[in-house]
């Protein structure tokens, strides 16, 4: 039996009806129904400017990106459900986490929001693909600055349909790969937790 881990769930949309929120709703629904402390963010509460070395210079970082690091610092680990723009990563969540990955100050240890943290990618989107070629540039990226991203995700086509009123996945298909999704999640996230 492993520990029940601290996750942090969000969407990389600020959208109020995102389809994305609406995935990420139903997966913090079956992490808590698995026994996981989570807590659901909106990115649209976390305003920043576009990130800029001179502006990080002269000010430092703005109040809500040490605001959005710090709970992703306290997490073990995060899922995010991804918005894909033209093919890549929402401007918004590529932002936000960039300013999330810098420090404020010079004692701090670097990358202290992804460092052994572990991440779960699901996505979903009015396409064929479900939103599938923007979880391949956030994997990699998230790789890169030291996030363990679990093999098993979730890609929902035909988002427009895909939803009930109670904003839940219809399909029971989709249903049983996102509870795999979320199983696999918690457990591995629970046995690499520091």
């Amino acid at each position: 039996m492993t520990d029940k881990p601290t996750l942090l769930i969000l969407a990389g949309s600020a959208r109020k009806d995102s389809f994305n929120k609406k995935l990420a709703r139903h997966a913090a629904a079956i992490a808590e129904q698995q026994g996981a402390t989570i807590r659901f963010i909106d990115l649209k509460d976390y305003p920043m400017p576009i990130y800029d070395g001179d502006f990080e210079d002269e000010r430092g970082l703005p109040d809500s990106a040490k605001d959005l690091k710090k709970l992703f610092a306290e997490s073990d680990g995060f899922l995010i459900a991804a918005p894909e723009y033209n093919s890549s990563l929402a401007p918004l969540l590529k932002n936000a986490l960039d300013w999330i990955s810098r420090k404020e100050t010079d004692d701090e240890p670097p990358l202290i929001a992804f460092k052994g943290k572990v991440a779960a990618l699901v996505a979903a989107s009015p396409g064929g693909y479900g939103g599938l070629r923007g979880l391949v540039p956030l994997r990699m990226m998230l790789g890169n600055i030291g996030v363990t991203v679990i093999p098993d995700q979730l890609a929902v086509p035909q988002a427009h349909e895909a939803f009930d009123e109670n904003d839940r996945l219809k399909n029971p298909g989709q249903v049983k790969a996102l509870e795999h999704v979320m199983t696999t999640f918690i457990n591995t996230t629970g046995r690499l937790a520091k």
